[in-house]
């Protein structure tokens, strides 16, 4: 038998029948997708609220400490021990410390006192105040401070330790003889036992290299040390008053020589207090601020450098941020020139046309931005209806003034309407993040209205905002 044929079938494709409603839907996707896709990638415009505030312009400086002082020096040589603690005053007459040529006497004092308690109770409670205030101000970037806090410390506790012994060291001293001597103080004052270089400079003496502290060596003899006749031992601060000393640049002479007093806080210490301020020349010609006070001395015993702030006045406004504020170019057209159009109240200048009738004069309304004593600031934009060049007509005059002379605004955006509209700042104060401007100009900010946050991100006036 013959194979029969096999039979070849072929699909057939039905054709693609494209109708309106394919056409609608497909029309919808790619507007949907495109409108998405710039959605996605445009960028963001952050509106910022403005409220009311203010800046406080502070001003560091590191200045050197003047007193009235005194450095006392040891008579004779041997073992020394202090009586009175580091910033506390003494009347003349009082025992600050004593000199024990052998040594003896501490060790007779220290075996006496190993079978008594010397401290009260209320002696205790003041060394933990002294701790707990040196805690509460320590800082790593001062570390030195601990070293005179120890001092203080070592002065405090042998100075209670002396006055409940008293008795004990009298008799004690009695049996020793001449090889024990106990110094008091010459003069009434506060006690120091930091000795530097500085203890006899006045503001005649001042010059750049004093503030070089690379320099600056400072020494404290410590309780129970051998000492050797004529060494420093403390020195005795006679006067409240003390004075603050520190460099100044030409901006600062020009922005603080004409104050009589002056605001300064010390960080290191939370304090702040008003000294009476002059400027003073120094041996090499230069200028430096001299700050006056007649309290808080005692705070500042130990210290021979002081870091400090000057608190200039608080600029009150409205507070924005530096990145909102940008720059622009404005037209000048003279007030004289501002008239209003029709029976409406716009505002706007009379314009110069030329046609195929020929010259005549119409209204064009303007938005004011800014005004001065001579000017109008008017908008450059190329969309709007003046431009270089046009002539304006004074109002009931002949007299006309060619647009051209151009000058620039500080200001921010505003986006109360949600478009981007051009307001005019005027800056009071300034810190690296913020302004201070003026509030209650007639072309500026209220509190509340909603600004760009980075102007950089607006290209000009009625830009839309997408948030």
């Amino acid at each position: 038998m013959a194979k029969k044929k096999k039979q070849k079938i072929i699909k057939y494709r039905r054709p693609l029948r494209i109708n309106i409603g394919m056409l609608i839907f497909a029309f919808i996707f790619f507007y949907m997708a495109f409108y998405i896709y710039q959605y996605m990638s445009r960028e963001k415009v952050q509106p910022y609220e403005v409220t009311e505030g203010s800046i406080v312009k502070d001003q560091n400086f590191t200045g050197i400490v003047l007193r009235n002082e005194t450095t006392e020096y040891a008579q004779q040589s041997g073992y020394i021990n202090y009586y009175i603690r580091e910033g506390k005053r003494a009347s003349a007459g009082t025992d600050v410390y004593s000199i024990d040529e052998t040594g003896d006497f501490a060790h007779a004092l220290e075996e006496n006192q190993q079978t008594q308690n010397l401290l009260s109770d209320q002696d205790l409670e003041n060394v933990r105040k002294t701790l707990s205030g040196f805690g509460l101000s320590y800082s790593d970037m001062e570390f030195s401070r601990v070293y005179d806090a120890k001092y203080s410390l070592d002065s405090m506790v042998m100075e209670y330790a002396n006055f409940n012994s008293q008795n004990t060291q009298e008799a004690l001293a009695a049996e020793m003889g001449s090889t024990f001597s106990m110094v008091k103080a010459p003069v009434s004052g506060v006690i120091s036992y930091s000795i530097d270089q500085f203890e006899g400079l006045d503001s005649t003496g001042i010059s750049a290299d004093i503030f070089d502290r690379s320099q600056y060596t400072r020494s404290i003899t410590k309780a129970g040390n051998l000492i050797e006749k004529g060494t420093p031992v403390y020195k005795i601060i006679t006067d409240d008053h003390w004075s603050l000393i520190f460099p100044m640049t030409k901006d600062n002479v020009e922005e603080l020589g004409s104050e009589t007093s002056l605001t300064v806080r010390f960080p290191g210490h939370d304090l702040t207090a008003v000294g009476d301020f002059s400027v003073i020349t120094g041996t090499d010609g230069e200028s430096y601020g001299k700050l006056d006070f007649s309290k808080y001395m005692i705070q500042f015993v130990s210290d021979r450098y002081l870091d400090f702030q000057v608190v200039v006045d608080v600029e009150q406004g409205l507070k924005i941020p530096v990145s909102a504020v940008t720059s622009k170019s404005f037209y000048l057209v003279p007030l004289e020139y501002l008239t209003t159009g029709g029976n409406s109240d716009q505002e706007g200048f009379n314009k110069e046309v030329y046609t195929e009738q020929g010259t005549s004069v119409v209204f064009v309304p303007a938005n004011i931005y800014y005004s001065t004593d001579e000017y109008y600031y008017i908008d450059c934009d190329p969309e709007e209806e003046i431009h270089a060049g046009d002539y304006l007509v004074k109002p009931d005059s002949s007299e006309r003034y060619q647009v051209g002379q151009t000058a620039s605004l500080q200001g921010v955006y505003n986006i109360n309407r949600g478009y981007s509209v051009f307001r005019q700042i005027e800056i009071l104060a300034e810190s690296s993040e913020f302004y201070t401007v003026k509030k209650g100009t007639p072309y500026g900010l209220s509190v509340y209205d909603h600004i760009v946050l980075d102007a950089s991100a607006i290209e000009g006036d009625g830009e839309l905002i997408y948030q």
